[in-house]
């Protein structure tokens, strides 16, 4: 009778041998102690080496396997002793699942098949229950099933989850004649069965775990085990071949040929292997950072992972950026992988290609052909004697609305390094100008996203375009932005042909209007394509890509005047947002300056459509109705001046409007209480709100002076805005705007922009627009009462503020977000506008942010006029248009440099963050732990 039983550990059998008494008995709770030493010391060993980078994530998971056989093994042998000295099934303790593939991870459970020839008598299941407590109290978590052979083979049959778990079984000890049968009947069955049935299983799986853990391999926070482009992609692919081969590493497949050539080559399997021990080198570092089964690479972890594994800065790219771009690289090697591996694997799996004749002349002169309803290149081989057929087979797909076939990618993936000769072939450079905004044949709809994302995944892209290669995994440590910078880019462009069909028009109702009407359509697609392509360089990357944008367009067939067009398109690509949300667009400057800049109607088209698409590419959370509207409102006030129409100089005509509107709604009010609410507004306020906002506000004074109430606060909830306004009310003080947003704050509201008018009757009447924390409207009555309620208290002096706020801060902010620092700055601009100053504030956003830093502002003897409140992620970036106390620009430089420490001293007092670690801080070659 044949059995594997490997010697154990010599530690662990010396150490039981000492403890047996002269007749051989153990005593359980003394084995136990010394599996426990045991354990900790190969456990504590392994991760002293490991962390001295003396073992890489691969050889450590599979030496990790390689203790746990030893203790299971050793396990077995005592169990005999003890349990069951003369059992009479026989039975063989196999390891499945990732343990069966001989890989662990620090904190992965053990999965254990404990396999019998028929049903397990009382004894054998008794032998299984000592093992299997045992085991729990060693701390280990094991996944276990006691089945026979038919068992095994019926549950198999049933259910696709065990049929993989069992592809990986490994006999550790028992019966070797026993496993060998299952082994040799489980694959017969397997063969018979066929592998058609069980790859579209997997797809299945795999695309249903792609939905729940993020379908882009370039998330900013990815699972390394689950995600796509992560260590289960690999899984899928080693466990089709191994189902479909019957071979045990995917490696072997480079001595095998498919029916359309290598089924691997020598580089893939390199990249295979590198990306395997790459993925499992980042998830033993989660496992031993968190003291769990910590799977997601988060913002608070990428650092410490990072400096673990070497990733230093190297000029103006932190070492958590250089290590995430590795990371997502090799994600995109895996991808590429899953591309050149699964169609050979499924069509051998499923039988040859039913090939069809071409329907007509034009496929056939191109060189291409249709298999099972998809096209690829009649000849395999075409792309290495001619490239430019790849970009044909994408063209043809757009215009035919035929799929292309897995064959037709693994030869783009294969031969993508030859598209280097198309760069300056002005007939592949058009071919791909029609990919990037052309339109199909039937609908006249485009969809360059589709075509440029799988370029990028087959490396096409970056050969074509260089410049490219330099944002592909390129990412940004913020929680602002959730996609890689080349992933954000084809988002952007996503956005804009949304915007062409139509679907954006609740949303975007200006850009989807114009975006059919634009006269330099092929301007705004390169220029969308182009305006990241700079980042990671250091400096303004808006200017180094507009630079970047006058060698590249020639290149792509763009004409002098389309060049022109992109290049400026690149340059300001941020202007209108960053007018829209951190300047005053009352301010006729503010106007004026960007009329300047744009000049043409048609660039502020173009610049409309580019911000808009930039914007809702960056994440599902930056674009609301409240940005909308600042977008809307600023690009109709500058189009209004480029056509000639009211100039925004003329103030006294537009005061004099919108006094007429507010009187126009009041009359019903006596003719004196008209005129008495008319005097009492600045020009300032007159430019500032609406014509119903302005008679809501005169109807809320008119009221508390009847009342004669010291202070009225009032709720509008603006639906279309995704706002809801706050007005408040009250006899103007130092420090007041400071007051009530330290109580907005408590109540849990997030500013997003505000007023400060002070009225000719010594009033002040304060207008805030708030959401909720999570960007929605803050609008629930009860909520809305106690916003009521705490301003009340904030200004009577009975809410202790700071307390309020340093415990919001600390309950809001988790180790997540506090691993991302945000340098502080303070910009202050005394030409933004004629008759302010302008003071931007940039820090890490956190409750009572704007009551500190509006404090400090006070505490200088400041008066602010309006606030402008951004955030990005956790960056915040507030804009404040103040006054000193004689109403006029702060210009006396010492006064600037006292205001600008005072609001550095408030962003330092709530900000306990602290830079990315590096690889010297984080003590990198000394062991974490002693051996035990």
């Amino acid at each position: 009778m044949s059995t594997v039983n490997p010697p154990p550990s010599p530690t662990l059998s010396d150490a039981l041998a000492e403890i047996a008494a002269a007749d051989g008995a153990m005593p359980r709770d003394a084995a136990l102690a010394v599996f426990r030493r045991h354990l900790s010391r190969t456990q504590h060993q392994l991760q002293h080496a490991f962390e001295r980078d003396e073992l890489s994530g691969l050889t450590a998971a599979a030496a990790l396997a390689g203790h746990m056989d030893g203790v299971v093994q050793a396990l077995m042998d005592y169990t005999s002793a003890v349990a069951r000295p003369s059992a009479p099934d026989r039975m063989a303790v196999v390891a499945t699942g990732g343990f069966g593939r001989g890989y662990l991870a620090p904190f992965s459970d053990i999965d254990l098949l404990f396999l019998t020839e028929a049903d397990p008598s009382e004894a054998t299941l008794a032998a299984v229950e000592f093992m299997l407590y045992f085991l729990w109290d060693l701390g280990l978590k094991v996944g276990h099933a006691t089945r026979s052979i038919e068992e095994c083979l019926e549950e198999a049959r049933a259910d696709a989850t065990v049929r993989t778990s069992l592809l990986d079984a490994r006999c550790l000890v028992g019966e070797v004649a026993l496993f060998t049968e299952f082994r040799a009947r489980f694959r017969a069955e397997c063969a018979e069965a066929g592998g058609g049935e069980f790859i579209r299983v997997k797809q299945a799986e795999r695309a249903a775990r792609h939905r729940r853990y993020g379908d882009s391999p370039f998330l900013v926070e990815p699972n390394v085990k689950e995600g796509r482009g992560a260590l289960r992609d690999l899984h899928y692919l080693h466990w089709i071949a191994a189902y479909v081969f019957d071979i045990a590493d995917v490696e072997e497949l480079l001595a095998k040929d498919g029916p359309f050539g290598p089924m691997l080559t020598l580089r893939e399997a390199r990249h295979f292997r590198r990306a395997m021990d790459f993925l499992w080198t980042v998830r033993f570092h989660l496992h031993y950072i968190a003291g769990r089964p910590e799977e997601r690479l988060t913002f608070d972890l990428q650092p410490i992972v990072g400096a673990r594994m070497g990733y230093t800065r190297h000029g103006v790219q932190d070492g958590v950026e250089r290590f995430m771009r590795h990371y997502f690289l090799t994600a995109r090697d895996v991808a590429r992988l899953t591309h050149v591996l699964e169609p050979e694997i499924v069509r051998i799996a499923r039988g040859s290609p039913a090939l069809v004749a071409p329907t007509d002349r034009a496929l056939q002169q191109a060189g291409l052909s249709l298999a099972d309803g998809q096209l690829l290149c009649a000849d395999l081989d075409a792309a290495a004697q001619n490239p430019i057929i790849m970009l044909r087979v994408m063209q043809f797909a757009r215009d035919r609305h035929l799929r292309i076939h897995p064959l037709a990618l693994r030869s783009m993936i294969r031969n993508e390094r030859l598209t280097i000769q198309l760069r300056r072939d002005p007939a592949a450079m058009a071919i791909f100008m029609d990919l990037l905004c052309g339109r199909d044949g039937e609908t006249g709809r485009s969809d360059g996203a589709r075509w440029l994302s799988l370029m990028n995944e087959t490396g096409i892209l970056s050969r074509l375009v260089p410049d490219w290669a330099r944002i592909v995994g390129q990412m940004q440590f913020d929680t602002y932005h959730v996609f890689t910078v080349d992933e954000h880019t084809i988002e952007a462009l996503r956005v804009v042909a949304a915007l062409e069909r139509g679907e954006l028009t609740d949303a975007a109702p200006v850009a989807s209007s114009i975006v059919d009407h634009l006269q330099s359509r092929r301007a705004l697609y390169t220029a969308v394509m182009l305006h990241d392509i700079a980042k990671g360089r250091g400096g303004d990357h808006s200017v180094l890509g507009a630079e970047l944008a006058l060698s590249i367009c020639p290149m792509l067939g763009l004409s002098a005047e389309e060049t022109e067009m992109v290049s400026w398109l690149v340059l300001h690509h941020l202007l209108l947002s960053q007018t829209a949300f951190k300047r005053d667009i009352d301010d006729p400057k503010t106007i004026l300056d960007l009329v300047d800049t744009v000049q043409s109607p048609e660039r502020l088209k173009l610049l409309l459509v580019l911000t808009v698409a930039d914007m809702r590419a960056v994440s599902p959370k930056v674009w609301n109705g409240w940005k909308a509207t600042l977008l809307r409102e600023l690009y109709t006030r500058v189009a209004e001046v480029l056509a000639g129409g009211l100039a925004t100089t003329e103030r006294d005509v537009r005061v004099a409007r919108a006094k007429e509107a507010a009187a126009e709604r009041l009359e019903d009010w006596p003719a004196e209480d008209i005129d008495n609410f008319l005097e009492l507004g600045y020009p300032a306020y007159w430019l500032s709100f609406d014509p119903t906002t302005h008679e809501r506000h005169g109807r809320m004074i008119r009221e508390a002076s009847h009342r004669q109430a010291p202070l009225s606060v009032q709720h509008e909830v603006l639906h279309s805005r995704a706002v809801t306004e706050v007005t408040v009310y009250a006899a103007d003080h130092a420090g007041l705007f400071s007051r009530i947003a330290g109580a907005l704050a408590i109540a849990g509201a997030s500013i997003v922009d505000a007023r400060i008018h002070t009225l000719t009757n010594g009033m002040a009447l304060d207008t805030f627009w708030i959401q909720d924390a999570n960007g929605g409207i803050f609008g629930s009555p009860q909520r809305l009462a106690r916003l009521s309620v705490l301003i009340d208290q904030a200004l009577s002096g009975s809410l202790r503020m700071e307390n309020e706020i340093r415990g919001l801060s600390e309950a809001l902010l988790g180790q997540r977000m506090r691993a991302i620092h945000v340098p502080p700055r303070v910009v202050i601009d005394n030409h933004a506008s004629n008759t302010h100053t302008v003071v931007e504030v940039n820090g890490r956003d956190r409750p009572g942010l704007l009551h500190d830093v509006t404090a400090a502002i006070t505490d200088q003897g400041m008066q602010i006029a309006s606030a402008h409140i951004s955030t990005y992620g956790v960056r915040a970036i507030d804009v404040f248009y103040i006054k000193d106390v004689f109403g006029l620009k702060v210009q006396n430089e010492r006064k600037l440099d006292n205001l600008r420490c005072a609001i550095l001293e408030a962003l330092a007092s709530g900000d306990t963050t602290t830079p990315e670690p590096d690889a010297e801080s984080l003590g990198r070659g000394r062991p974490k732990v002693d051996a035990a």
